[in-house]
């Protein structure tokens, strides 16, 4: 079973990689204003997990720039995502606002969100 998982984790990061989609093009100010809408966000993820993929094939669509945190291979990343976050669960979109911390998790909430946000900027 581990073999077949391993597989197919290489066969998801191949593709992904095969199939990168392409960046949203806009103007340079206002890529800098998503750009400083993105930058107290940090994408917890393991790097060949499905749903992970899917988040960050949707924010490289929507040209933002996440920050990503491995959760899998990094111990410092994945006890955050359980102490803060409450549960190791991936994907989880941290997003700081004003003070205020929110741990976003489903991977299609938060490619609705990131939508969101760019129609926003």
């Amino acid at each position: 079973m581990k073999l077949i998982r391993w597989l197919l984790g290489r066969l998801i990061l191949l593709f992904d990689f095969i199939f990168a989609p392409r960046s949203k093009k806009r103007t340079a100010e206002a890529q800098q204003q998503l750009d400083e809408l993105t930058q107290n966000m940090k994408l917890y993820q393991f790097k060949a997990c499905p749903f992970c993929v899917k988040v960050r094939r949707a924010a490289k669509r929507e040209g933002l720039k996440l920050e990503t945190r491995d959760a899998k291979d990094n111990q410092t990343h994945r006890q955050e995502l359980l102490e803060q976050g409450g549960k190791v669960k991936v994907p989880c979109l941290r997003i700081e606002e004003q003070g205020n911390v929110t741990w976003l998790y489903e991977s299609s909430d938060i490619v609705n969100y990131l939508q969101r946000l760019e129609q926003s900027a």
